[in-house]
């Protein structure tokens, strides 16, 4: 009787860098090895997947990475890989290193590779991880927790001096063509009002007015939060001093956003996510999106997971603007 084969399986991180991604990579390591799997760690995404840029991974590997930023494994864009031609040849790797299954830790950019790879017979399952949460089918998306916490820890100490001077601060998010850090920063930071790509903004009705009506009961310091993919920073900025008189000053918080040690919740996510997605490659599943779903982690088929929808909470929107006086 043959020996029953020892399955081996890779995980790998795509796409911008998020918090969270480190516990995700350390969660898919330890599962595997508890369930008798041999590990091995990409480097650099799918870049490192064409060039066999690898290496078995241990109980050891994975020691103090939970609480760090970034992700050990690195994450490159790889243009080559949106072709057939590199999905062809990333399947040979996988079929030349002996690869059951594949994690991808990314977001819906990483997840229609995953799905092309999946296409050509080699298992794979997405976990979403981008700070931005905008991957379609989750609630939540590793990354974002300690990206508001990072923005509201910066906004924090803007207010200090918007507040010496009595002046305007007009605080631009990343987030891409999502307006997710900066509705729930500008709640959490008492924004007087924020912008966002999914919801028109008249800036005279939306914001001075408001500040106009807000000057009045003795208020003289203002945050704005301005999602980036609005693209609007600057002018809000002059219509404020053009219409107030008050001087207002422009901060793009940048990359700062993107790294940090993860929140207690990032972990516990993450973890439960690559837990999950190792399990569904034990049993040989693949084609398959790790979420978070009304408090549970459940799984996707990726193109059923590509094809949602998902837009920002107006009843959130509207709790920004009614609080924020």
């Amino acid at each position: 009787m043959s020996e029953k084969k020892q399955k081996t399986i890779g995980v790998l991180t795509s796409g911008g860098d998020a918090p969270g991604m480190n516990a995700a990579i350390r969660a898919v390591v330890r599962t595997a090895i508890a369930k008798d799997m041999r590990v091995l760690g990409i480097r650099h995404g799918y870049h490192g997947l064409l060039n066999g840029d690898m290496f078995e991974m241990n109980l050891r590997s994975v020691c103090d990475i939970l609480q760090r930023g970034g992700t050990m494994l690195f994450t490159a864009r790889c243009p080559e890989f949106r072709e057939d031609a590199g999905v062809e040849k990333a399947k040979q790797v996988c079929l030349n290193v002996g690869l059951d299954g594949l994690v991808v830790i990314g977001g819906d950019g990483s997840f229609r590779g995953a799905r092309d790879l999946s296409l050509k017979g080699i298992p794979c399952i997405g976990i979403p991880g981008t700070i931005d949460n905008d991957v379609a089918s989750s609630d939540y998306t590793i990354g974002f927790d300690t990206a508001i916490n990072t923005v509201v820890q910066m906004v924090d100490r803007i207010r200090d001096t918007s507040q010496s001077h009595d002046r305007c601060s007009v605080v631009e998010v990343m987030g891409r063509h999502a307006g997710y850090i900066a509705l729930h920063a500008g709640i959490a930071c008492g924004a007087v009002a924020v912008v966002v790509p999914e919801i028109p903004f008249d800036i005279q009705k939306d914001l001075i007015e408001k500040m106009q009506r807000t000057l009045k009961t003795g208020k003289h310091h203002f945050i704005v939060i301005v999602a980036e993919g609005v693209n609007r920073t600057d002018e809000i900025c002059q219509a404020v001093m053009d219409c107030t008189g008050i001087a207002t000053r422009a901060t793009v918080l940048g990359h700062v956003q993107r790294g940090g040690s993860p929140t207690a919740r990032e972990r516990v996510v993450a973890s439960q996510m690559g837990h999950y997605a190792v399990e569904l490659l034990e049993k040989g599943i693949g084609n398959r999106v790790v979420v978070y779903k009304k408090d549970e982690i459940v799984d996707y088929d990726i193109l059923e997971a590509l094809n949602m929808q998902k837009t920002i909470d107006p009843n959130l929107y509207q709790i920004a603007n009614d609080i924020s006086l």
